[in-house]
């Protein structure tokens, strides 16, 4: 196909709630969708950047510039495959989130023309996948327990509690003490040093699923360390920009599970290569999650089906973050997302919902000698 005109749509999503993490408390998103107008159709993607570079050095009017000045003009006037657009585009460093849009946005267009699904093009062996749900940071411990009760209640398979230091140990106390068995994990988001070892040992008593990146990202053999002071399994998330990231961890040892978010690796092409490099080295995965709509969604639930995936993933039901999306609702059912089976990400767009909540658009084309 050839990429003819791309549309960057920015949309301004409320949250159910606000959402506090070790970076800060977000109560609205603004997203960048990413729409690909080809010779075969139309494909959607989506932004997974935040509005400041706090999760990682992407944020969203970064990846707005970066794909309209220099991702873009690299794939006009050219054949293209997806599986094209990850090379084509290594020349410029980082911006895997740009990158993974525009991926995304081509792969769900190229996949549309063959009638084939996200799920059949990853290969993914379920029907339904296994949802666990993140929990933010609460101003007391009686709130946390009401929260974690109700998603309970609604039937998710996995609680994950964001910690930082003074939000931590007794949390993840009160919760296991109050629901007993549930599966529980938590996530610090860089928020620790390695001097904290000692302490972060002090969850190990609680039988916990993981620890997620406790570490700032580049501290790898930090990350090392730790897991030689702390018997609960060290997972790590943004230290895992690539696969030769993943290559990097597995080696050192600096964990012992991953999370895969296609948009922090450079799309869903690269990541299904460190699913298949974990398979390889017996290194579970599960798919986090980065507060997409719908459309986001769809793709990380086609993705979780895989065989790897053997742990609940941050694929919440669309009314986690969400009243309206901008597709139809992912909807749990038994504590499970079913995996869409429709050509290429498999859902349709709220036309009236994109119009209402769409803040600005920009149209990028290829540039023609007079």
């Amino acid at each position: 196909m050839r990429l003819e005109a791309v549309e960057l749509r920015r949309i301004g999503m409320p949250l159910v709630a606000p959402f506090e993490t070790s970076f800060g408390v977000q109560s609205e998103r603004d997203i960048l969708l990413v729409k690909a107008i080809t010779s075969d159709g139309e494909g959607w993607g989506e932004c997974v950047a935040g509005e400041e570079p706090t999760y990682s050095p992407e944020y969203v009017d970064g990846a707005q510039h970066v794909l309209a000045h220099h991702l873009l003009p690299r794939l006009f006037g050219r054949e293209l495959a997806a599986a094209d657009v990850f090379g084509l585009l290594r020349p410029v460093h980082g911006h895997q989130m740009a990158k993974a849009a525009i991926e995304m946005a081509v792969l769900d267009a190229e996949l549309k023309a063959t009638g084939e699904s996200f799920a059949t093009r990853f290969g993914a062996v379920r029907e339904a996948v296994d949802c666990g749900v993140s929990v933010g940071i609460h101003r007391s411990l009686p709130e946390l327990l009401k929260t974690v009760g109700g998603y309970l209640d609604h039937g998710y398979r996995r609680i994950k509690l964001k910690i930082k230091p003074g939000w931590d140990v007794e949390p993840v106390r009160a919760v296991r003490e109050r629901f007993g068995n549930v599966r529980l994990q938590v996530d610090a988001n860089t928020a620790y040093s390695e001097s904290d070892g000692p302490h972060l040992a002090e969850l190990d008593a609680f039988d916990l699923l993981l620890i997620e990146q406790p570490l700032p990202e580049e501290q790898v053999l930090g990350h090392a360390r730790l897991a030689r002071v702390v018997k609960t399994p060290i997972c790590l998330d943004e230290s895992i920009h690539s696969l030769q990231a993943a290559i990097d961890a597995i080696e050192l040892r600096a964990c012992a599970i991953i999370n895969v978010k296609p948009g922090r690796v450079g799309g869903y092409l690269e990541a299904m290569r460190i699913h298949d490099l974990c398979a390889k080295h017996s290194i579970p995965v599960w798919m986090g999650g980065m507060l997409e709509t719908g459309l986001g969604r769809a793709g990380n639930v086609a993705m979780a089906a895989m065989q790897n995936f053997t742990l609940p993933g941050d694929t919440s039901a669309s009314d986690r973050y969400y009243h309206h999306d901008i597709t139809e609702p992912f909807v749990l059912q038994d504590g499970r997302l079913r995996v869409p089976t429709g050509p290429g990400l498999g859902v349709r767009i709220d036309e009236a919902r994109l119009a209402e909540v769409t803040t600005s658009v920009e149209m990028v084309e290829p540039i023609t000698a007079e």
